[in-house]
């Protein structure tokens, strides 16, 4: 381990700093990193910009952890145990390798964004509690594999933020029309040709980046809170904290 990471373990303990921030340091492994897992008192770690390949079990010792930053390693793979993070609020596991994710994901009662953006995830991909993830207001599945949506996104119902961009989604499910909370629908980049009518009655406000292959609206309806499809290519603005290349 090198005498800067070793420093910063150390300050944070010494000086009870709830962030950690280890980003772009070359780590491979968080085993090599003596004494994180003794930092139970952190609420943030940003591990982003390494080489990471795992997340070990010992990630649940960090149990007061609500912010939690993997974006842009090498993952394959998560522990069940990262379920056990019960304030984790943002979760961070853009641009990795995941195919899948751990039986029991779904168990993060606190989790308020979760971005899984860039990876080989698709409608397989997820354990069978995902949709449990009730109190999520922003959802990235960009970059992934999905030909499909499950109805159950419908459970999601304080969702805000739906970015379901470049996939190879062929239809919306209707139950996406249960999502009353949400403003923003990024769909571009897709195989749709058609949404479904329940987005029409979703809210005024929502901004669909959509790549359909008409420009006129997708609905005709009477009701005054109508679903807008924007033709939008350009990039999506999304929190600075996601740290997503341009």
């Amino acid at each position: 381990m090198s005498k800067s990471l070793k420093k910063l373990v150390e300050e944070s303990r010494e000086k009870n700093q709830p962030e950690v921030d280890m980003s772009d340091r070359g780590i491979s492994n968080m085993l090599d990193v003596n004494g994180l897992f003794s930092l139970s008192h952190i609420t943030q770690l940003v591990l982003s910009h390494n080489k990471l390949t795992t997340v070990p079990p010992n990630i649940a010792e960090l149990k007061n952890l609500e912010v939690l930053n993997f974006f842009n390693n090498q993952i394959e793979e998560l522990p069940t145990q990262i379920s056990s993070l019960q304030k984790l609020k943002h979760l961070n596991l853009g641009m990795n390798r995941l195919n899948t994710l751990p039986r029991g994901f779904g168990s993060l009662p606190a989790l308020e964004v979760l971005d899984l953006t860039y990876n080989n995830l698709n409608e397989n991909s997820l354990p069978g509690n995902f949709f449990y993830l009730t109190t999520l207001r922003a959802l990235y599945l960009s970059d992934n594999d999905f030909e499909i949506l499950p109805p159950d996104i419908g459970k999601l119902t304080k969702l805000q933020i739906l970015s379901l961009r470049d996939n190879d989604l062929i239809s919306l499910p209707k139950e996406i029309g249960e999502l009353t909370q949400l403003k923003e629908l990024h769909i571009q980049g897709n195989r749709l040709t058609v949404l479904p009518p329940e987005l029409a009655f979703v809210t005024d406000r929502i901004s669909a980046a959509a790549g359909l292959t008409s420009p006129d609206a997708v609905f005709s309806s009477h009701s005054a809170q109508c679903l807008k499809v924007l033709m939008k290519d350009g990039p999506v603005q999304l929190p600075a904290w996601r740290q997503e290349p341009r």
